[in-house]
């Protein structure tokens, strides 16, 4: 499968991905010859997770780079290091993002809303138009935002993470009808429920999940290895 979907040539950078599912896609990148920049919140995490990528094709192809996906300055500084340290950026999987809040929507206050909207939508708008440069002097290249099936269903108690989804499908399509001219691919990812740190109050009761389980077609909940291949086939070209 990896002479299949050869990518050493490819140059990814990747947000919310020292754990769960993005750091399942940088494995899966990697071990198709992509190099990748690992990128979170938490320096410690992401360096944990670029050394066992590391270590498991025996090779330096991650590289660990902390960053605030909702500060501007913060994604500059992201962008400059994968630059410098990949020299160009093939691919963008902007999975980072966040739910600040989980109750009704009349009830959510103006903080939480703001760093829902910003960080799952605003952010990524932000990152996208600071690799367009490295993509269009290449001519062409992939950008991949993670939505959530949440986008197509209305929630009693995520009201507002759902919204935000929603506005990630319109970014895509919108990116993808205007950067389609320059060879500049974007689509979105839209999982369901993943047992993962980020939706354990979801799952964590044995009894949520055997409901929620029972609603899925394989009678079983996503996890995060399944995602290994999910921004493999988007990135070859």
């Amino acid at each position: 499968m990896s002479k299949l979907f050869d990518l050493k040539n490819k140059n990814v950078l990747l947000t919310g991905a020292s754990k769960g599912m993005g750091l399942a896609m940088a494995q899966g990148l990697v071990s198709h010859g992509a190099n990748v920049v690992i990128s979170s919140r938490k320096l410690d995490q992401c360096e944990e997770a670029a050394k066992t990528i590391n270590e498991s094709v025996d090779k330096e192809k991650a590289f660990a780079f902390a960053c605030n996906a909702s500060s501007k300055d913060d994604l500059n500084a992201l962008v400059e290091f994968s630059l410098s340290k990949l020299g160009s950026i093939t691919t963008l999987v902007c999975n980072a993002g966040v739910n600040s809040f989980f109750g009704s929507m009349s009830e959510i206050d103006d903080e939480s809303y703001d760093k829902t909207m910003n960080t799952n939508v605003k952010s990524n708008h932000w990152l996208i138009n600071m690799v367009l440069p490295s993509m269009k002097e290449l001519g062409g290249g992939s950008i991949m935002i993670t939505s959530s099936i949440a986008a197509f269903h209305a929630s009693d108690t995520l009201g507002t993470y759902s919204m935000s989804k929603l506005a990630v499908l319109g970014l895509v399509r919108n990116y993808a009808s205007e950067l389609g001219p320059s060879n500049i691919r974007v689509n979105a990812i839209c999982p369901g429920l993943v047992k993962t740190d980020f939706s354990k109050l979801l799952w964590e009761k044995p009894e949520a999940e055997k409901a929620s389980s029972q609603r899925m077609p394989l009678r079983r909940l996503g996890e995060a290895h399944d995602f290994k291949g999910v921004a493999v086939f988007p990135s070859f070209r």
